[in-house]
């Protein structure tokens, strides 16, 4: 689809990272920019780098009537809305044993409910307009392999963002709705995912700080500084393309590709053939 003046892009996770490398992105194709976050001071911070109209909106993906908000003020500033970026995203960092339920909750509620709450959301009003739009949902290579040590919540999570998104794209196909899908699945990546907790509610607790656990963290922020590292900026960049191409599926890096291909060879293997 085409992006520019008069498209309206609405990112989630915006305060940081690749949300905040999407709305300057978007912004700077020509968009009109919705940026919600659950941290407000951030927010205002992220929205004073992009050119162009730009709206900020506290929102809390986990909640529903929160999103509902966030479309609400979208759709009073701008009258319509083209692109969703579902992007919000958080992990915790522990064996499977050791994670709590609150654990569970915090980290499902964010990344997968964050992407159910959006499309539950956002979906009826794109339907209604009958323009082009796109909606962009934020897995990782995790939704990929889905074994990663340590990361139980976050893998199952990413698991079912790509899902979610392998189901819409087909429904809305056979409806002949004209929203494309796509499914983000970004490797390593400089962001703020290791600083998660600043934003964890009280009411979840804090997370347990295990040898396991650090040792994964380190792992993450070594591998920042690789060469399969992505900026959040090229990963924005990739965004952009598969929207205007109407391209589903958006693998930023390879590192992970012998996983990926020696996980459905064992599926294939396991598969009877008849």
């Amino acid at each position: 689809m085409d992006l520019g003046r008069g498209s309206v892009a609405v990112v989630t996770g915006a305060a940081s990272g690749i949300g905040a490398a999407l709305g300057r992105a978007f912004g700077a194709a020509g968009c009109r920019v919705v940026l919600a976050d659950i941290d407000a001071d951030e927010l205002a911070t992220v929205a004073g780098t992009i050119d162009g109209d730009v709206l900020t909106v506290s929102t809390d993906v986990s909640d529903a009537a929160a999103v509902e908000h966030l479309a609400d003020e979208a759709f009073a500033r701008f009258g319509a809305v083209h692109v969703v970026c579902n992007n919000a995203g958080v992990s915790t960092f522990n064996p499977v044993a050791a994670q709590t339920l609150d654990d569970w909750r915090w980290v499902l509620g964010v990344n997968l409910w964050g992407v159910i709450h959006g499309i539950q959301t956002f979906l009826p009003r794109l339907l209604a307009q009958g323009e082009r739009a796109h909606i962009v949902s934020t897995s990782s290579l995790a939704g990929l392999v889905s074994g990663l040590p340590q990361l139980g919540p976050y893998n199952v999570s990413k698991v079912g963002v790509v899902a979610l998104s392998e189901t819409l794209r087909m429904e809305l196909a056979m409806s002949g709705a004209p929203i494309g899908v796509s499914v983000l699945c970004p490797g390593t990546t400089g962001t703020r995912i290791l600083e998660s907790e600043r934003n964890r509610p009280v009411e979840f607790g804090q997370e347990r700080r295990l040898p396991e656990g650090e040792a994964m963290r380190d792992a993450v922020r070594s591998g920042f500084g690789g060469p399969a590292a992505r900026t959040p900026d090229e990963v924005a960049s990739a965004v952009l393309d598969a929207v205007r191409e109407d391209r589903f599926w958006v693998i930023t890096s390879g590192e992970m590709q012998d996983l990926v291909a020696s996980r459905f060879q064992e599926i294939t293997d396991a598969t009877p053939s008849q």
